[in-house]
């Protein structure tokens, strides 16, 4: 597929005056100009695809995504911007009436705002549809809440104890109120909702990845990886139906055994053509929201003190277990004590030569004391550096008084230490960028406005959160390309040369000259995967 006419970002500083690219199977077999390009492409008999005045740059990679996880939540009703019980009851009541009897009601995207003065509770909501099991969970994929009927059909009856800090929050006299805090409780709630059949399943992870295509995106780092998720790629691979490059970060939770480690070690080598399966994801604390982050001192409610593991010298046993076998490791790490508390572990493994270094996901506050941390770490370790794995995208919840639960939580001034890009760059550490699809939206265009412009795109009068901290546009696209091919050892992607893979976005105009403002509209004209051109505006 070779494509003529156009200007290219390489991403290597080499063959900036290039205008066209010729494709061979799968790799970018010449850059060059038209005439050039042409000429090799008609002797191999391959038709040229014009794309005058477009931009071509490397394939867009979502560091930190679910799309596995989004393609069942996202089936469900989108509760996003509802912020009073009475919205979300209305909202309900019309789930209700549209569905069949007997169907439970799923909902996302639910946020804390409307609970701010009850407290999440079921009860809430229960007459919005009566009778009905309702299950819902909150934005940040870190909080479920049900009404009875749901968490009787699951068997929640009480408290529960579980490895890790999940919770099913109950009143004073031991009844749930409908709260799940963290996954091991709140999967309770899910596991017992009705599955789609294995078809329906694999069909929307599918038609999730064409999604995800459309916005240019042409692969991401699962970062809830299971044997399911593997199997369903497999498959969709076979098939022919894989649109997207993933490395899938399998998720280790706080109770599994030694046995588990071996398991999920022993199937890291199973891959194909587009995904491989070699990396894992554990958490060390939650989120602010729930005062679950774990924090250098505790927050305005007094929370943010307590890891999310029982044992902190279990973390790094099984992070040395994975580290030995070769594994690529990422960390939820939110709160700044918990950024701290990783790179302590991370700093006793031993160098692998010929294997990348591993990543904290978030780093969401982060004081000067971890900036210099950080700093530290990296010194000197040239590519054997940790990875800092952020989403700037996250402060689109923000207020400009403060008044939003986030900033609430944190207390008075310590949310100017929320999603320190520059600090972190500037420390010299890789950067990566993604969404937490369906955390926050998945278009890399808007997670890169918010990177550079740190306020909403296109609104002229949107607060801009810590100035100080946006990136350039150049800064804000290798985040999202080169920088992440880096961090998993790829160095035949994330750019555009002879001999790379031809993951390829094609703009309309030159991403990194667009403002912020207007990044978010830029038309995508073509997305190519593996030399193939999965989506065409």
């Amino acid at each position: 597929m070779p494509a003529a006419s156009a200007s290219v970002r390489t991403d290597t500083g080499a063959d900036a005056e290039a205008t066209a690219i010729l494709v061979r199977d799968g790799r970018i077999a010449l850059i060059g100009d038209d005439a050039a390009v042409r000429t090799e492409a008609e002797a191999a008999g391959i038709a040229v695809r014009e794309l005058e005045g477009a931009v071509v740059t490397p394939g867009l990679f979502d560091s930190h995504t679910h799309p596995h996880w989004a393609a069942e939540v996202t089936a469900g009703l989108d509760l996003g911007g509802l912020e009073t019980v009475e919205q979300l009851r209305a909202a309900l009541a019309a789930e209700h009436a549209r569905l069949p009897e007997g169907a439970w009601l799923r909902g996302w995207n639910l946020e804390y705002e409307a609970f701010e003065r009850t407290g999440m509770r079921g009860d809430l909501l229960a007459d919005a549809a009566p009778g009905r099991p309702v299950a819902l969970i909150c934005y940040d994929l870190h909080t479920g809440l049900a009404t009875a009927p749901a968490l009787e059909a699951a068997g929640i009856t009480g408290a529960r104890e579980f490895d890790d800090a999940s919770e099913i929050v109950v009143d004073a006299d031991g009844t749930p109120t409908g709260e799940l805090r963290e996954p091991t409780a709140y999967n309770l709630l899910f596991d017992a909702a009705p599955k789609a059949s294995h078809e329906a399943e694999r069909d929307a992870l599918r038609d999730m990845f064409r999604r995800l295509a459309a916005v240019g995106l042409t692969g991401g780092a699962i970062m809830d990886g299971k044997d399911r998720t593997v199997d369903l790629l497999a498959e969709l691979e076979e098939r022919g139906e894989l649109d997207h490059r993933l490395t899938v970060h399998h998720w280790h939770a706080v109770g599994d055994t030694d046995e588990d480690v071996a398991r999920t070690i022993a199937g890291k080598d199973r891959a194909g053509r587009l995904w491989r399966n070699d990396g894992i994801k554990l958490f060390s604390d939650g989120v602010i929201d729930t005062g679950t982050a774990w924090l250098h001192t505790v927050d305005a409610c007094g929370d943010g003190r307590v890891p999310f593991w029982p044992s902190w010298d279990r973390y790094a046993e099984v992070v040395r277990a994975y580290h030995d076998a070769g594994m690529l490791i990422a960390t939820h790490a939110v709160g700044d004590y918990a950024v701290s508390r990783v790179l302590d572990v991370y700093a006793t493994l031993p160098e692998r030569e010929g294997l990348p270094f591993h990543s904290i996901e978030h780093l969401e506050v982060l004081a000067d004391e971890d900036v210099e941390q950080l700093r530290g770490f990296n010194a000197g370790r040239g590519d054997a550096g940790v990875t800092a794995s952020m989403q700037p995208l996250h402060m689109q919840w923000r207020a400009a008084d403060h008044s939003d639960n986030w900033a609430v939580r944190l207390g008075e001034g310590r949310d100017e230490t929320g999603y320190r890009v520059r600090s972190v760059l500037d420390a010299g550490v890789r950067l990566t960028l993604g969404s937490d699809w369906p955390v926050a939206q998945y278009d890399p265009r808007l997670g890169m406005a918010w990177a550079r412009g740190r306020h909403t795109p296109g609104d002229p009068h949107a607060t801009v959160f810590e100035p100080e901290q946006r990136l350039s546009g150049e800064e804000a696209l290798l985040a999202y390309t080169l920088w992440p091919a880096l961090a998993r050892g790829h160095e035949d992607r994330g750019v555009l040369a002879v001999g790379a893979v031809a993951d390829l976005t094609v703009w309309e105009r030159d991403p990194v000259e667009t403002s912020p403002d207007e990044l978010p509209e830029l038309p995508i004209r073509l997305t190519v995967v593996d030399g193939r051109v999965v989506h065409e505006g």
